[in-house]
């Protein structure tokens, strides 16, 4: 996807207001202000990890999937990655940053994803599409050398391959962004590069929202009790279903994730004279106001984000799900198919689970 999408001043000013998407919630308590939001690009709102964090990051980092040469005889064009980038929140507590897909998308518009998208050419790695794809739809910086102190992304492990229902081959790269304590004092320069490189500017043609989930829920059938001082709106956290998918029998997971205690980062218009002269970024605000209710993360990227807590934190989910992890059996079927193949007519799927 080009970076020229950047350039247009389109405003999505809310994310799509489907009933699978948000669901309403009342008004949090008068006179009662919101506790402080956990944010990856704000060091100061990041702890060290807690004991259960860095046992899950150390089982991330040294899991290995099963070999899948599949992935080096794949067309381009069928090749595809995601970044599953996770963060310490305020309790040393580990979130993973998610997006809601624009509704001008023709594929997937309104759905939750997490940053990515297809290869650009046969020799990149999946690290680096998630990396250029996360660069493109929210502006986390492409390289780590323009990280600014204290940040740093270690790429921690590949997921096994999963496949959307555009028959694209899915590689999700789990990563963490470190805000390490040593180098947190910085100068003012040094802040204003954090400003200026790490908070998200996403781009309103495939970006609608930006926010984040804690990893651990994932697991769980029920919402997480919530910090000290904050509430959770009304509604449930998880429902699913089995369906079948190119034959095999696959969960859906519907997760619907709280954001009233969060800031959820929306693009915003640039005028003609601010556009001029900053380059084809599009700009977030950093004050867009709080979304009040839930948003709904399922389909592929619900199982994902299954897979990952799996490992991360060896437990079994409490909710129904595919024993494996990936869609290696599916990935055969479409193979078998011919539904990988280098040929025109074999992009648009066949009503299977939705993309990232």
């Amino acid at each position: 996807m080009s970076l020229e999408h950047h350039q247009q001043e389109e405003e999505q000013t809310t994310v799509p207001s489907t009933e699978d998407s948000i669901l309403a919630s009342p008004l949090r308590p008068q006179n009662e202000a919101p506790p402080p939001a956990s944010l990856y690009y704000e060091a100061s709102t990041m702890a060290a990890l807690n004991a259960a964090s860095s046992a899950a990051i150390n089982r991330l980092r040294s899991y290995r999937p099963p070999p899948f040469p599949l992935w080096d005889s794949l067309p381009s064009k069928k090749r595809a990655a995601v970044l599953v980038l996770l963060y310490a929140d305020r309790r040393g507590d580990l979130r993973v940053v998610v997006t809601m897909r624009a509704a001008s998308l023709r594929n997937f518009s309104g759905h939750a994803a997490l940053p990515g998208g297809k290869a650009d050419n046969e020799d990149e790695t999946p690290f680096q599409i998630a990396r250029r794809e996360a660069f493109e739809e929210i502006g986390l910086p492409i390289d780590d050398d323009r990280l600014p102190s204290p940040f740093r992304i270690e790429p921690l492990c590949l997921l096994p391959p999963s496949l959307a229902r555009t028959h694209l081959v899915v590689r999700p790269c789990v990563a963490f962004l470190h805000a390490d304590r040593s180098s947190s004092e910085q100068g003012q320069d040094e802040s204003l590069l954090v400003e200026e490189s790490m908070i998200p500017r996403l781009d309103s043609r495939e970006v609608a929202a930006l926010f984040s989930a804690p990893l651990y829920n994932f697991l769980k059938v029920e919402d997480l009790p919530p910090p000290p001082g904050q509430w959770l709106p009304p509604g449930h956290w998880y429902d699913g279903a089995w369906t079948s998918w190119k034959n095999h029998s696959w969960r859906v997971h519907n997760f619907y994730v709280p954001v009233n205690n969060q800031r959820v980062m929306r693009p915003r218009r640039r005028s003609s004279a601010s556009s001029s002269g900053t380059g084809p970024r599009v700009a977030v605000s950093d004050d867009e106001g709080r979304f009040e209710g839930r948003l709904k993360v399922w389909g592929m990227t619900g199982r994902l984000l299954v897979d990952a807590a799996r490992i991360a934190y060896d437990e079994r989910p409490e909710m129904e799900h595919n024993d494996s992890y990936g869609d290696l059996d599916v990935i055969m079927t479409a193979v078998a198919e011919g539904a990988l193949d280098d040929v025109r007519g074999h992009d648009v799927g066949d009503g299977g689970p939705a993309k990232m």
